[in-house]
């Protein structure tokens, strides 16, 4: 899927807890220049928070790793994806329970995405984890 020059994005995130903020920063300026409505920007904000998040409890990447964000946008869809050095285990959409804390990410995105999935990182090392809406 070719796509023109600008029309995809690709940020270097620091792993830690501030990572889903930043990356929805970036998000919100790059859809503001790409002209996005707010309904589709705030639903592509929520997913890349959820996989951002997981990328930060869940990738068992080694100490000192970065994730990765990418944007794009084609077809009349947005892209959001998420890249880390860490395994890639086999993603289940679980169902937590009514007092649970956790557990409802890959749900929301299931829920909230045209289409999702996860494919290996370029250059073999870990996984990408993405989701698409409607632009």
């Amino acid at each position: 899927m070719a796509m023109p020059s600008g029309d995809e994005v690709f940020w270097i995130v620091p792993r830690g807890p501030r990572a889903p903020g930043r990356a929805r920063a970036l998000l919100r300026a790059q859809f503001t220049e790409w002209a996005v409505g707010a309904d589709p920007t705030g639903t592509a904000e929520l997913l890349l928070s959820e996989l951002v998040t997981n990328a930060v409890r869940h990738a068992r990447a080694p100490h000192g790793r970065d994730i990765g964000v990418r944007l794009a946008r084609y077809d009349g869809l947005l892209r959001v994806e998420v890249s880390d050095a860490g395994p890639a285990p086999v993603l289940v959409v679980r169902e937590a329970g009514e007092g649970d804390e956790r557990g409802r990410g890959l749900a929301i995105v299931a829920a909230l995405a045209v289409r999702w999935g996860q494919c290996p990182r370029p250059g073999g090392v870990g996984k990408a984890v993405w989701a698409e809406v409607g632009g």
